[in-house]
């Protein structure tokens, strides 16, 4: 038997589904990654509830094959489930439908056939599914391409771009073989236009600009394009430097899109410009950088904006897609748009009008101590609802986990510079609280259509922001030491001191020498794999100077002897694009020696915000570390990657943490009703749906993140058969 409570909440979340304008939630599918079009990470089933759920049991499990042997693969993929067909990707972003009732394989398609070596640049986050009438096919994008397969057949459709795929650093503006750009995300459908999401490089070299794109989802076209960093005469080019769209990159939507099929309005959420620590080049407010905008789907016309963040010097990207959301606000219903940060705050706007429901005020924040830098003078900061991840590092704060970790994380403490929110990168070092992965991160926010509420997953490390000065400092003509090119595009991630971070998936380059060979440094320079962008800009015998570096061999001394060689007046291409007088030392959570949080928990959270009220519900640790859990200490929550799914049933499910188990929380109340382990950790939002009567969860379990093991497995749990 179920409460009354439980099945009030049942019935009003059918009768709020059943009135929707699009009907998405009324399916035994999950046909849109993430849900619906809305990105509700909402389901109106309700065979699985909070009266039965600890009885689910699993039901099926599918390995592809294909994890890394190294521990550097992962899955974060959201499948789509329709017609009794769960289609969905493999660590080397295959594409794979299976019987979504038994888990079997009915076909795969290897985009990469053919080619040579390791071509699975990036990873994927999901699919698009695409029908009319008969006509079925499946969208999605790997490596620099975007890829249309028939969905039942599995094969490539040859009419799609040129045999099948598009180049996705098309259509940008300048030279395509200049162009490092991903698509990480699944696009958002628009009857038949799919609108890309994609990623960009974000150092110090030269970045591809992250102008939102519609292609036609029959012939691959482009149908029409939306310029983030506005060209001459366009609605804010006075914002940037004037010839700052010739060179500038970034601002591009990475995260996923939002669409409200009614109003044929697509809401893009928008990241930082690039280089992201050091803004000298890009002086003022950089529209359209850190926004969220409101387009017309049809034609993309700008119909209104936000930006949260002016001159992003903070890599604070909206991190993940907003959600559509109807609130009851001052007596009546709203159609809004709900955008989750990294700083842990929502922002609530009317979906029409861009007006936010709840006050947000501008703040004076310090000013940059960094040669050639301007840090915009305020910032927005929401008042309502309250943020989700706490936003100041003080001492009370800091570890006091053993004696030790406190006295070694106060010792790092007396070397930089004391923590307030808006601080400018410095070469002092810096914190960065929430850190560079939120917050909010990319796996979204859950929302329940009969309560109001919304569900966000948060991290709580802190992370340290040290900058470096670059090769820029040399003169005319100067190419600059291998050693100044490697701080300037290869610290940020692998470190000053070439360790790596095995929790970030970057690899140690100290032995490098035992994986590699000299002319493989150049060319994985030159192209790029896995997560690692391409560097092509450098020179080649710039790139070959930094795989000598790396390997430890010494450059033969000068022959002086030799007659003098005539220089260029101009400085070589590369070393006029590498332009910041800053790098970094690389994107370093700060830990204690025994490699927890240089702070009290909790680590990771979930929480439940009332949008109506603009008030969090509740709050709840999410995860916990085994090893403090058998020494007595309460589950502490941990970093955790991966959305939550809300049901009919009262119950919010979500993998994501770091422990590789998978739960079910009571929507109402936060109590975890039931978990189960994983063969790897979750790090992907689940989906629910149903075949022949019967509830699915099912998630992907890649793992590779936070320094756990790979896998290639996709899992489902239902109730036991009857």
């Amino acid at each position: 038997m179920i409460s009354r409570s439980v099945f009030l909440s049942l019935l009003a979340g059918s009768l709020a589904i059943g009135i929707g304008r699009n009907g998405w939630g009324n399916s035994a599918d999950w046909p849109v990654a993430l849900g619906d079009p809305g990105q509700r990470h909402y389901s109106a089933l309700s065979q699985v509830h909070t009266g039965n759920v600890r009885r689910l049991q699993m039901a099926w499990t599918f390995r592809s094959g294909d994890a890394s042997p190294q521990n550097r693969s992962q899955i974060q993929c959201n499948p789509v489930i329709v017609e009794g067909v769960l289609y969905g990707t493999t660590p080397t972003l295959k594409l794979v439908a299976l019987d979504a009732a038994s888990g079997r394989e009915l076909w795969r398609f290897d985009p990469f056939e053919g080619m040579k070596g390791n071509n699975a640049m990036g990873v994927n986050r999901g699919v698009v599914f695409w029908k009319n009438g008969d006509e079925k096919r499946i969208l999605f994008t790997a490596g620099q391409a975007l890829h249309a397969v028939d969905a039942v057949t599995g094969r490539r459709i040859s009419g799609f771009g040129k045999d099948g795929q598009v180049d996705i650093r098309e259509g940008l503006d300048r030279p395509v073989e200049e162009q490092f750009v991903l698509g990480n995300t699944p696009g958002a459908l628009f009857q038949d236009l799919l609108i890309l999401p994609t990623r960009v490089s974000e150092g110090p070299g030269p970045a591809s600009p992250g102008h939102i794109r519609a292609f036609d989802v029959r012939t691959g076209k482009i149908v029409w394009t939306f310029r983030t960093i506005p060209h001459p005469g366009e609605y804010g080019y006075e914002t940037w430097p004037p010839d700052a769209w010739k060179t500038a990159g970034g601002a591009n939507c990475w995260a996923g899109m939002a669409v409200d099929e009614t109003r044929g309005i697509v809401f893009v959420p928008t990241g930082s410009p690039a280089f992201d620590f050091w803004g000298g080049d890009r002086i003022g407010q950089n529209l359209f950088a850190n926004c969220l905008l409101a387009l017309d789907a049809r034609t993309g016309k700008r119909l209104w904006h936000f930006q949260a963040v002016h001159h992003d010097l903070w890599d604070r990207d909206f991190p993940a897609p907003p959600t559509l959301v109807t609130v009851r606000h001052e007596g009546k219903n709203v159609d809004a748009v709900a955008q989750t940060t990294k700083s842990g705050h929502v922002y609530v706007f009317e979906r029409e009008t861009g007006r936010s429901l709840f006050p947000i005020e501008e703040r004076p924040v310090p000013p940059s101590a960094l040669m050639g830098e301007s840090a915009w003078p305020t910032q927005p900061v929401p008042l309502k609802p309250p943020p989700f991840a706490r936003q100041f590092l003080s001492e009370d704060i800091v570890t006091d986990r053993t004696p030790e970790a406190r006295a070694a994380v106060f010792a790092r403490w007396r070397q930089i510079l004391a923590h307030q929110p808006w601080l400018p990168p410095s070469t002092n070092g810096s914190i960065v609280f929430p850190g560079f992965d939120g917050g909010a991160e990319w796996g979204g926010a859950g929302f329940d259509p009969a309560s109001g509420w919304l569900y966000v997953n948060s991290n709580e490390m802190p992370w340290i922001l040290q900058m470096v000065p670059t090769a820029a400092a040399g003169g005319e003509g100067n190419l600059g030491t291998p050693e100044q090119f490697y701080n300037a595009v290869c610290a940020a991630c692998h470190g000053i001191d070439r360790k790596g971070e095995l929790g970030r998936n970057i690899p140690p380059l100290i032995n490098v020498g035992e994986r590699l060979k000299e002319d493989d440094i150049v060319q994985l320079l030159a192209t790029g794999r896995g997560t690692m962008p391409s560097f092509s800009f450098l020179a080649e015998p710039e790139r070959r100077g930094l795989a000598r570096l790396l390997l430890g061999i010494q450059e033969p001394a000068p022959d002086r002897s030799a007659p003098a060689v005539e220089r260029h007046p101009e400085p070589p291409v590369s070393a006029a694009l590498i332009r910041a007088p800053y790098g970094h030392t690389g994107y370093n959570r700060w830990t204690d020696p025994d490699g927890y949080p240089a702070i009290k928990p909790p680590w990771g959270t979930l929480a439940a915000i009332d949008l109506n009220r603009g008030e969090i519900a509740w709050q709840v640790p999410l995860g916990e570390v085994p090893e403090l859990t058998a020494q007595g200490v309460p589950p502490t929550g941990t970093e955790n990657y991966g959305g939550p799914v809300v049901t009919a049933g009262g119950l919010v499910f979500i993998a994501a943490s770091k422990d590789e188990r998978i739960r079910a929380f009571d929507a109402r109340t936060g109590q975890v009703l039931w978990q189960a382990p994983l063969p790897a950790g979750g790090y992907a939002t689940p989906s629910t749906y149903s075949v022949g009567g019967r509830q699915f969860v099912v998630i992907a379990c890649g793992g590779g993140k936070l320094g756990t093991k790979s896998g290639d497995a996709y899992v489902a749990f239902a109730l036991p058969s009857e």
